[in-house]
């Protein structure tokens, strides 16, 4: 039986065998278009990754203050004994942050210092929400436990 494959040369003299009626240029251009979808492939995976870094994936977040502070601001109105019930939920947040930081972050953090009450820290939330209605009330309390760990350092 005879062998259908031939010897070829490229341009530069290298020796590339190949398959019948293959020339060296179709080997070359197979071999440039080759090396572009690689490319191509490279680059959508370096711009999906770059999307993944710019964006930090959101806990579902879930309870009564899983809502805007636009929301906060119209229940507390309504019904100011709602106030309690949103910084409980508030208390138990910012407890899960607090348990969820990696040994010697915040250790010894106290959620309700004498320095910064409940009713101080209460008051800084619907501040918070006045000044940031499209803020979520998961973020504005966020930021109490930012001012509670600066009130730890003091």
């Amino acid at each position: 039986m005879e062998d259908d494959r031939r010897t070829t040369f490229d341009r530069r003299g290298r020796l590339v065998a190949g398959l019948p009626g293959m020339h060296a240029r179709h080997l070359h251009t197979g071999r440039l278009f080759s090396v572009m979808a690689l490319s191509l492939a490279a680059a959508f995976a370096a711009d999906a990754s770059r999307d993944l870094r710019a964006e930090a994936p959101k806990a579902t977040i879930v309870g009564l203050g899983a809502t805007t502070c636009q929301r906060f601001n119209e229940d507390v109105r309504s019904n100011p004994l709602l106030r309690r019930d949103y910084l409980a939920w508030a208390q138990g947040f910012m407890s899960g942050i607090l348990s969820s930081r990696p040994p010697g972050v915040d250790e010894g953090l106290d959620l309700a210092p004498a320095t910064f009450d409940l009713v101080s820290q209460l008051q800084f939330l619907e501040d918070q929400c006045a000044r940031n209605v499209s803020l979520d009330f998961s973020d504005a309390v966020a930021a109490l436990y930012k001012r509670l760990r600066q009130e730890g350092k003091t």
